[in-house]
């Protein structure tokens, strides 16, 4: 595999320090046996562009063994030393952001453009949390005793088992990685099996920065049934944090509850995008069209409904539609397109099913609905209208380049559509009332909304959801508390 590694991979690796073939466990790059070897693939040309390792639960479990021991010795460092740490860690990142933007592209298939932003808010993550490692404070207690005091602590949990999607290989990876090695932490990551480079290029920067062995692992496998199920299980492991689909994250909340572990997950969305008639229509338009076709539809928080007021659904729908027929379809390197390829080719079969079935519950193809000759992976940027809220495409997360609209009437009505759903992550509105605007928001059961803006993901500001779209909050002040334990001390004998 190696001879025909392409040459502009394998000098992305070499500038970025990566280990053609291996994968970072305790320290070392560990090479994949001729046998057991996970390929990565370019999902906008099926080209190879590397190998992994494929490991198997022995190898997981020892290297958990050794993360334990890396915790061990990780704790004691101080918040100054561990701030410093990911300070030096991000500033590599800023360093090598193009070309890790380039390898990002090359393994996820998303635009270009996209991929250096992913890469600059993931660094974001690295900076943000150096900042709070520092600002772990505990509290002093009015004790009712005179001959005690109360106060508390926050201290690191112990291990740390990550287990990251496809979609957004870099940030996912940051949200998790950087607050629980500033809380003292050391993690054993699980990259998604298409797009474990970006995982790699990040191990082999920590190691430049000076991250000590053991303290960030990246396990890499083409069984994560098998892995997951030891990441989740094992004893050592005290905290797990998943992003991916809501029945998947059934599946690690039951295992880990067996061990009494502390569990995050960040799980599925089914996004309503609302617009009030007093709504500005071009910011609605261009609002929703980011939020859906962003990463090719393929994000936990990308629009799935678009409710339109009576008033200006004509209006919206005329704008939107001609703003979808202009989308530029390509590769992710190829200059100016806006939406790349699907990452395999399961995904588009999904998408393809989704659409049938709509069409067949009597929805409207308005634009797209069709795979794209330019590859296998290619799925043309498709509206449907006339969409019923019964449909299964209007209660199922759509998770590609797929729109819907819907009408609404009034206020009520939108609020109480918009919840009817098992998911909580993210929401949009947009109108001119300001008072609207509050009492919507408050309305909606959903973890995060979006008031006249489309981009809402932000490190200093708490990323998650409620209901069936997961449990705890990335990024903000209270993303580092996920990773650490409060402890209770009652001093006695004062007097």
């Amino acid at each position: 595999m190696q001879q025909t590694m392409p040459d502009n991979i394998r000098d992305l690796m070499t500038r970025l320090g990566m280990a053609p073939g291996a994968t970072y466990l305790n320290g070392d790059w560990a090479a994949a046996t001729p046998t057991r070897q996970l390929q990565v693939c370019n999902p906008a040309d099926g080209t190879r562009l590397a190998h992994v390792p494929d490991l198997d639960v022995a190898a997981v479990t020892e290297t958990l063994e050794r993360a334990h021991e890396a915790f061990c010795r990780w704790r004691l460092t101080t918040a100054r030393e561990r701030a410093d740490l990911l300070l030096r860690w991000y500033d590599l990142i800023m360093q090598h952001q193009d070309d890790l933007a380039m390898l990002l592209t090359l393994e996820q298939g998303k635009p270009l453009n996209e991929s250096r932003a992913e890469i600059l808010s993931g660094a974001a993550f690295f900076r943000w949390f150096a900042e709070e490692a520092r600002r772990t404070y505990g509290e002093s207690i009015p004790s009712s005793s005179a001959s005690t005091r109360l106060m508390t602590i926050y201290q690191p949990i112990g291990v740390v088992a990550a287990i990251t999607p496809w979609n957004f290989p870099m940030s996912m990876i940051a949200r998790k990685a950087a607050p629980a090695v500033a809380a003292g932490c050391s993690v054993v990551l699980k990259p998604a099996e298409d797009t474990p480079l970006s995982a790699l290029a990040l191990a082999a920067l920590a190691e430049r920065a000076g991250v000590p062995a053991g303290v960030f692992n990246v396990v890499t496998t083409g069984n994560p049934k098998a892995i997951g199920e030891v990441l989740c299980t094992h004893p050592l492991v005290r905290k797990v944090t998943f992003t991916g689909s809501t029945a998947v994250g059934k599946t690690i909340s039951g295992l880990a509850s067996q061990s009494i572990k502390k569990v995050s997950l960040e799980l599925g969305g089914n996004a309503p995008f609302i617009v009030f008639a007093d709504a500005d229509l071009e910011l609605a338009v261009e609002g929703a069209i980011a939020t859906k076709y962003r990463n090719a539809g393929q994000t936990c928080i990308c629009t799935n409904r678009i409710y339109v007021q009576d008033e200006i659904h004509e209006a919206f729908a005329q704008r939107y539609r001609q703003r979808v027929e202009q989308l530029k379809v390509g590769g992710g390197h190829d200059e100016g397109t806006e939406v790349g390829p699907m990452i395999n080719g399961a995904a588009v079969g999904k998408t393809e099913s989704i659409v049938r079935q709509a069409l067949a519950d009597g929805a409207v193809l308005e634009v797209g609905g069709q795979r794209l000759e330019c590859g296998d992976n290619f799925y043309q940027p498709t509206l449907l209208s006339h969409v019923d809220d019964r449909m299964a495409v209007a209660r199922e997360e759509i998770f590609g380049p797929v729109a819907t609209l819907f009408r609404f009437g009034d206020e009520d009505e939108v609020i109480r559509r918009a919840n009817d759903t098992e998911y909580g992550l993210a929401a949009y509105l947009y109108t001119r009332d300001l008072g609207r605007a509050f009492r919507v928001s408050e309305a909606l059961e959903y973890g995060m909304v979006g008031i006249n803006e489309g981009m809402i993901s932000n490190e200093s500001a708490p990323f998650g959801g409620v209901k069936a779209s997961g449990l705890g909050r990335e990024g903000s002040r209270h993303g580092i508390a996920e990773y650490m334990e409060i402890k209770y001390l009652c001093i006695g004998g004062i007097q």
